[in-house]
């Protein structure tokens, strides 16, 4: 089924979150082989540590090889949209629709550009670590690359959201009574991205100058994230206990959930760093456990509210299961990855790492369970998404 094209002032930016959330899916079964099959001495598993198992020949031979394919496919999925964006993107950027956009709240979709390009260079490892025997042997080459891009991200998303910025600063044209929802945290989505993305060769490298580099770019960006969503959750609660939310808009209820998990990863990678190169030392793992614990408690929280008030609205019912259409509705692929992927996380490093559990344990595999069952709702609703808002109907 193609997908339907020119869409002109009916396109909005925040279509790029198809690509977004696809990505994230790809990065969701990229876990599998990264917390199950070891890998030590390195961050991140390769195909050399696959191999030996992928040739065993037995069951879990053939899990493995199905997890590769389908995050090799939603790899795919991610670079199709994001392409399929581009060119969307360059015809509404035309149009008169997108003059309108610069003058008005939405202006920060355009902040859905540079999160989408900073999840691209992650899946890029990915596929790295997927296709290329010797990366680890040329891992050091690859990292201030990753700075650079980085780098360029940051400078792109800073520009967007500066010029959003000082513009509603200088025109007061920020309209209070149309932010009674979350929307506007999708700037401080793409910079914990960004901080995310700097945290890798922060934690990754040997060389002690592009770790540093790293870490420090990986610090600003969440300090600015972090400081961003003090303010926009304040301003969007007084309107949203002022005015309530509406049901096409509750959805960004759940943009804390991605948010919380990205800095989550980049305080652990941050860590790790740290300990690398100033403290010689192992990372403590109860600090491991403190950190994923208290950010998975607060993701709950997000969690349960976001679905009992979409649940209350019906959003799921008409947005999701019916008839009608929201280009915000990829925003809820996000949420689903990040709740399954900080659910892995404080599996791994939280509770396996201290030794509360053992891994394949029973204990284990109830919990993992539950994740699992979020990761297909999400891939399914992924698919539902695509087929109503992006393929071609006759």
């Amino acid at each position: 089924m193609a997908k339907v094209s020119n869409l002109g002032e009916k396109y909005s930016p925040m279509y790029f979150l198809a690509s977004l959330g696809s990505g994230g899916l790809a990065v969701s079964f990229f876990l599998y082989l990264n917390f199950l099959i070891p890998h030590k001495g390195v961050e991140m598993v390769s195909i050399t540590h696959i191999m030996p198992f992928l040739q065993k020949g037995n069951f879990v031979s053939f899990l493995i090889a199905i997890a590769i394919l389908i995050t090799l496919f939603f790899i795919f999925k991610h670079f199709e949209l994001l392409i399929w964006n581009i060119k969307e993107y360059g015809i509404f950027k035309k149009s008169v629709a997108f003059e309108k956009l610069k003058r008005t709240n939405s202006e920060v979709s355009l902040m859905a550009i540079p999160l989408t390009i900073g999840m691209s260079m992650n899946i890029v490892f990915i596929l790295l670590a997927l296709t290329l025997p010797i990366l680890y042997d040329v891992i050091e080459y690859l990292l201030p690359v990753a700075l650079v891009s980085f780098l360029v991200i940051g400078f792109f998303a800073l520009k967007i959201y500066i010029e959003y910025f000082s513009h509603m600063i200088i025109s007061g044209d920020f309209k209070a009574n149309e932010n009674n929802n979350f929307s506007q945290l999708i700037a401080i989505f793409a910079f914990a991205m960004i901080s995310v993305g700097f945290s890798g060769p922060g934690a990754m490298s040997s060389n002690s100058a592009v770790s540093s580099i790293g870490i420090f770019f990986a610090v600003f960006f969440a300090i600015v994230a972090i400081s961003l969503t003090f303010i926009k959750i304040i301003l969007a609660m007084r309107e949203i206990l002022e005015s309530g939310i509406s049901k096409e808009t509750s959805v960004s209820i759940w943009i804390m959930l991605p948010i919380l998990t990205l800095l989550n990863i980049a305080f652990i990678r941050l860590t790790f760093g740290f300990y690398h190169h100033l403290v010689n030392d192992s990372v403590p793992s109860a600090w491991l456990f403190l950190i994923t614990s208290s950010i998975f408690s607060l993701e709950l929280i997000f969690a349960v509210v976001g679905y009992f008030v979409m649940k209350k609205l019906g959003y799921f019912k008409d947005y999701i299961n019916g008839d009608k259409k929201s280009n915000l509705s990829f925003a809820i692929i996000c949420p689903g990855v990040a709740f399954y992927v900080l659910g892995f996380f404080f599996i791994m490093a939280g509770l396996v790492k201290n030794n509360i559990i053992t891994i394949f344990s029973p204990q284990f595999f109830i919990i993992l369970a539950i994740l699992v069952f979020v990761q297909y709702k999400t891939v399914r609703t992924f698919f539902k998404l695509e087929k109503k808002l992006i393929k071609q109907h006759a």
